[in-house]
């Protein structure tokens, strides 16, 4: 079996999906989003339904980047913390 590191080179690995199942709080939460969401929907007019839209498309965005480097960021100290532990 090819190491960790590899796996993730060839994209073998996508460690997004690891986490396949919905949490029960994590669900509720969604749950919450999706009736506010039909909420405000109800409430606004088409021009405005398309700003919103426009709105929500562009958060969105911003999280999927924010989250990126989130990771990344996770993915660095758990390197260093390595490096510390068994090299120094």
């Amino acid at each position: 079996m090819s190491n960790i590191i590899e796996e993730l080179f060839y994209g073998n690995l996508e460690p997004q999906e690891l986490t396949t199942e919905i949490t029960p709080k994590l669900k509720k939460k969604l749950s919450e989003l999706v009736k506010k969401e039909e909420e405000l929907a109800a409430k606004l007019s088409d021009e405005e339904k398309e700003l919103f839209s426009n709105y929500v498309s562009a958060y969105n965005e911003f999280s999927s980047i924010s989250i990126s480097d989130g990771f990344i960021s996770g993915f660095r100290f758990g390197a260093r913390f390595t490096y510390d532990t068994f090299v120094k």
